[in-house]
């Protein structure tokens, strides 16, 4: 019996798909190449454009540009969920979204002054820079790590909620000791401020203790910073050795999944391993 989603779908729509997701053709990463380019030559747009003295000289210029690359990006955009089976899922993935953040922007000037500077979001379009190159290794290795960093969620969520009651406690106790000398800890969460860039080891320096009670809190805030560090870079380090050791390496390529637009398929897989679907082309 046939699948529902394949009876409705024309062959235009699977060489699009084949353009537009896929880097195994020539067509296909001609397309890609010609979209990485013109995404670097974006960003390097707005970067340009917020420097005054090229912005007064060359605005206009800025402008159609800036109208153009958008364009261009919609309607690509637009394209990539006509040529889905499922454009929700898409739209709803990783790469859905960021394509979308790369067109926002330029439409959301037209009513807030300025958003079009966000526009440098489209930075982030070049991780598929990784899949247009066969850089199967990269792929690989970004899964370990997104599975590293899930698997490690709920220990760095406690040791987070535990660091919000620490700088809550440190805050408040500085306050008591340093409100009454006529310094800059003028409020609870004021101190918890100093608390957070003390123990973070970033020390911006615009809130100092002045008595010497304040000042050996401090000194003990600062030696707890480097265990901030350390800790949360050992959590993950952990689970990226756990994954790396149980993962096996398979040769993977750029083939996406029409269904739900997964990458990172094995050479030899005949079905998606995200939602099952066949991967085979039907022509």
């Amino acid at each position: 019996m046939s699948d529902p989603k394949r009876a409705n779908f024309s062959p235009i729509k699977e060489s699009i798909h084949e353009i537009i997701f896929e880097a195994d053709t020539p067509a296909g990463k001609y397309f890609d190449i010609v979209l990485m380019a013109f995404i670097v030559t974006s960003v390097i747009v707005v970067m340009l454009e917020s420097i005054s003295e090229l912005n007064i000289r060359y605005a206009n210029i800025f402008f159609v540009l800036e109208w153009a690359f958008t364009i261009f990006f919609t309607i690509e955009y637009l394209l990539r969920i006509y040529c889905v089976y499922q454009p929700k899922k898409y739209m709803s993935s990783f790469f859905g979204l960021v394509d979308l953040l790369a067109i926002l922007p330029t439409y959301l000037s037209l009513f807030i002054s300025g958003t079009h500077y966000l526009a440098v979001i489209r930075a982030l379009r070049l991780l598929r820079v990784f899949r247009i190159f066969k850089l199967a290794n990269f792929l690989e290795e970004s899964t370990t790590i997104m599975k590293a960093l899930r698997a490690s969620r709920p220990k760095i969520t406690v040791f987070l909620f535990f660091i919000i009651l620490m700088v809550t406690i440190i805050g408040s106790m500085m306050y008591l000791v340093e409100s009454g000398n006529d310094s800059s800890f003028t409020s609870i969460p004021r101190s918890i401020y100093w608390a957070v860039v003390t123990l973070t080891t970033v020390g911006y320096g615009d809130i100092a203790p002045q008595t010497e009670l304040g000042q050996f809190l401090a000194a003990i805030v600062m030696i707890l910073g480097y265990a901030v560090i350390a800790v949360p870079t050992g959590i993950v380090s952990a689970e990226m050795v756990s994954q790396t050791d149980t993962n096996h390496k398979t040769p993977l390529n750029s083939q996406s999944c029409q269904n739900c637009s997964a990458e990172g398929h094995s050479d030899d897989a005949l079905f998606c391993r995200k939602c099952g679907e066949s991967l085979v082309k039907s022509h």
